[in-house]
C-alpha cells in the first residue's frame, strides 16, 4: 500500500518561487513579488514542516514574512500540492517558457524581454538565438552575456537536474524518518554525495542492514512520493520521486554495513585510491567487508575498513581524493570543524532593512542557541531593494543595539553592517559611521559582469578601507541561478592575509559561497574564515549547518574559522585587524 504523500517545505517554497518568477515577468507590484520570494526563502530552510503545521492547526502566521493571504495558500498547497494563483499565472505565458527560469543569469525580467522580443519559449530557441547572434542585439544584452547565457543554456541541457543540498535534506530527512518507523532497520545512513556534503546532489543513495530486508524495501518503494519505482528486488531498490530525484536503497547483512556504507559514500577517486591500497597488502576490498582470500577480516564499520588498509578514519567530508590519503598516511587529517565550535554569528539581518525580527528577537533566538556574540549587519543604503540603511538609520540602530546589551545577559550584538563595493571599490557609508562599528562586512551586490582584472581590483581597494573587516561571499555565485563573477580568487586571499581582514562562508544554502576548493586556498594561506548564516530571520541561524558542511570539505578546522573564537579573543582580533590597516 501506497503511503500518502508528504508535502516537503521545499514544495511549498517552489511554488511561491513559481509565483514570484511569474509576477515578475507580468510586471506587478514589486512588493507582492519580495513577499512571495522572501517566503519561499524563509520556507526552503525552515526546520518544522508546513504540513504538519497545518495538520496540528498552528498558526502559520507565526512564521516570518507569512499574512493571512500567504498562510491561506500554504495551507491550499499542503492540500493540493498547488494553488489557484500558480495555474492561473501558468496559463497566462507559453508552457515551455518556465524552463528559460531554470538557466543561470537568465531572472524573470531577462525572460520576458526574450519572449517580448524574439519570441523566445524553449531552451532549444535559445540556444539558437545565442548561436544565431540574435540576443546580443536585444538592448541590455551584448555580445558579452550571449555567450554566456549559450554556455549556461548548454550546460543545462547537458546535465542531469541537480538539487540544491537543503532540497535534499528535507526529502532524505524524511525519508530516513519514514524508513525508521517501519521497525525493520538495524542501522541506515544517507550516502553519496549527500553524506559528503556537496552543495548540490545528484541523487540520493541509502544504505541499511536489516533482518528483513525484503520487508524494509517494500516500505522503501511505498514511499508517498515514489512517483516511480524503477527497480525492485530483495537487497536492493531504486525509486523516482515526483521532486524528480533518484533513490536507490542497499540493504546488507549488519556485519557488512560499514564496507557498503564507506563504498556507497565514495567518492569514486577516494574509492579507487583506498581499493589500491587494499590491493598493495595482499587484500579484496568491496561493498561487502575487506577479504584476506576468502575471509572477511573487516566490514562492519567504516573505521574498520579504514583500519584494514593501514589508515584512520577519514571523515565523509574530505573523501574526494584531494590528498585526504596522504594526509592520513602522514597522521595530518585535520580535526575538522563542528556546529557546537561556533561561538557567535557575524553576518544578520533585522527588519531594519529586509529582515523578518527585530534585534531583540534575533539576539534571543541566538542565545537559544548558545552564542556568545551576534553581529548585526543589516544592508547599507545603495541597496534600495533590501530597504538599506543611510547614516542616520545606522546611528539609530547603533544607539538601540548599546541599549539592548544593557539589557541582555549571556549575548552581545555587535554593531556592524553590510556595506556595498561599489564599482570604484569604495565603501557605500561615510567613514565616520563606519568607525563606530565593531565590523564591516563588505559585499559586491551589483555589476556583476566587470572584466576579471577590474572586479578583482575593485575587491582589493575595498579591502584596503581602514574599517573593512569581512568579504561577504566573495564570488557572488547563486547556485542553479547566478554564476560567480570572474575574480582572481587567490589574489583576494592573499590580499585579505596582507591587509589583516577575512573572507565569509555564507551558509546560506543557495549561496554556500566560499566553495569548498577555496576554503581549502585560505587555509593554506592562513587566512580566517567566518562562517556567517546571513540569517533574515531567527529560522535562518539554521543554514550554519550547511556552512559547517562545506566548511568541513574544505578541510578547514576549528582555528581556522573565525567564529569560534570566544568574545574576548574575537573583539581581539578585530582590533588587531584596523591596526593592521592603519599601518599600512
Amino acid at each position: 500500500m501506497k503511503h500518502p504523500v508528504l508535502v516537503h517545505n521545499a514544495d511549498v517554497a517552489a511554488v511561491f518561487q513559481q509565483i514570484a518568477d511569474l509576477l515578475e515577468i507580468e510586471g506587478d507590484n514589486p512588493f507582492r513579488i519580495r513577499a512571495y520570494r522572501n517566503a519561499a526563502r524563509m520556507l526552503g530552510t525552515l526546520a518544522p514542516n508546513v504540513q504538519t503545521m497545518v495538520e496540528e492547526n498552528r498558526d502559520l502566521k507565526e512564521l516570518p514574512g507569512i499574512g493571512p493571504d500567504l498562510a491561506a495558500k500554504i495551507i491550499e498547497i499542503v492540500a493540493t500540492g498547488t494553488c489557484a494563483l500558480r495555474e492561473e499565472l501558468r496559463q497566462e505565458l507559453p508552457p515551455a517558457i518556465h524552463e528559460l527560469l531554470t538557466v543561470p543569469g537568465l531572472g524573470p525580467r531577462r525572460v520576458k524581454t526574450l519572449y517580448d522580443e524574439r519570441n523566445i519559449q524553449t531552451l532549444d530557441q535559445l540556444a539558437k538565438a545565442a548561436r544565431d547572434g540574435e540576443i546580443s542585439t536585444i538592448p541590455g544584452f551584448g555580445k558579452r552575456a550571449e555567450q554566456r547565457i549559450l554556455e549556461a543554456v548548454q550546460a543545462r541541457l547537458s546535465k542531469a537536474r541537480r538539487f540544491r543540498i537543503d532540497t535534499a535534506a528535507q526529502i532524505a530527512e524524511s525519508l530516513v524518518s519514514y524508513l525508521r518507523a517501519g521497525g525493520d532497520i538495524t542501522r541506515i545512513e544517507v550516502a553519496g554525495s549527500y553524506r559528503r556534503r556537496q552543495d548540490t546532489v545528484g541523487d540520493l543513495d541509502i544504505v541499511a542492514s536489516s533482518a528483513r530486508p525484503v520487508r524494509l524495501l517494500d516500505r522503501f518503494v511505498s514511499f508517498g512520493d515514489a512517483a516511480n519505482v524503477q527497480s525492485h528486488g530483495t537487497t536492493r531498490a531504486s525509486v523516482m520521486l515526483r521532486q524528480g530525484i533518484q533513490v536507490d536503497a542497499r540493504v546488507v547483512a549488519d556485519t557488512s554495513f560499514g564496507a557498503a556504507l564507506h563504498y556507497f559514500t565514495g567518492s569514486k577517486a577516494h574509492n579507487i585510491a583506498v581499493r589500491r591500497l587494499a590491493q598493495s597488502r595482499g587484500l579484496k576490498l568491496n561493498e561487502y567487508g575487506v577479504f584476506s582470500a576468502e575471509r572477511r577480516i573487516a566490514g562492519e564499520t567504516e573505521a574498520g575498513v579504514f583500519k584494514a588498509v593501514g589508515l584512520p578514519f577519514i571523515e565523509p567530508e574530505l573523501r574526494e581524493n584531494r590528498g585526504e590519503i596522504e594526509a592520513a598516511q602522514a597522521g595530518h587529517l585535520p580535526t575538522l570543524v563542528e556546529l557546537s565550535d561556533l561561538k557567535g554569528d557575524l553576518h544578520a539581518h533585522t527588519k531594519a532593512s529586509d529582515g523578518r525580527n527585530s534585534l531583540r528577537e534575533m539576539a534571543l533566538d541566538a542565545q537559544r542557541r548558545g552564542f556568545a556574540y551576534l553581529a548585526i549587519t543589516d544592508h547599507s543604503q545603495r541597496l534600495k531593494i533590501a530597504h538599506g540603511l543611510d547614516s542616520a538609520a545606522l546611528a539609530k540602530q547603533i544607539d538601540e543595539i548599546d541599549r539592548l546589551n544593557e539589557e541582555l545577559n549571556g549575548i552581545t550584538l555587535l554593531k556592524g553592517i553590510e556595506v556595498d563595493i561599489n564599482e570604484d571599490g569604495s565603501l557605500d557609508m561615510p567613514d565616520a559611521m563606519l568607525a563606530r562599528l565593531d565590523l564591516v562586512v563588505g559585499a559586491v551586490h551589483g555589476k556583476f559582469g566587470l572584466p576579471r582584472e577590474k572586479q578583482t581590483e575593485r575587491i582589493l581597494r575595498a579591502m584596503d578601507h581602514p574599517c573593512f573587516t569581512i568579504l561577504a561571499h566573495p564570488t557572488g555565485r547563486m547556485i542553479f541561478e547566478r554564476g560567480a563573477y570572474d575574480v582572481d580568487m587567490l589574489r583576494i586571499i592573499r590580499h585579505a592575509k596582507e591587509r589583516g581582514c577575512f573572507l565569509e562562508l555564507n551558509a546560506q544554502p543557495e549561496r554556500l559561497d566560499m566553495t569548498d576548493t577555496c576554503c581549502m586556498a585560505a587555509r593554506r594561506e592562513g587566512v580566517l574564515v567566518s562562517i556567517g548564516s546571513d540569517a533574515h530571520s531567527t529560522f535562518d541561524l539554521d543554514d550554519l549547518r550547511f556552512g559547517i558542511g562545506q566548511a568541513r570539505r574544505g578541510w578547514l578546522e576549528k582555528k581556522d574559522v573565525l567564529n569560534t573564537r570566544s568574545l574576548r579573543e574575537l573583539k581581539a582580533i578585530l582590533s588587531r585587524s584596523r591596526l593592521a590597516a592603519a599601518s599600512t
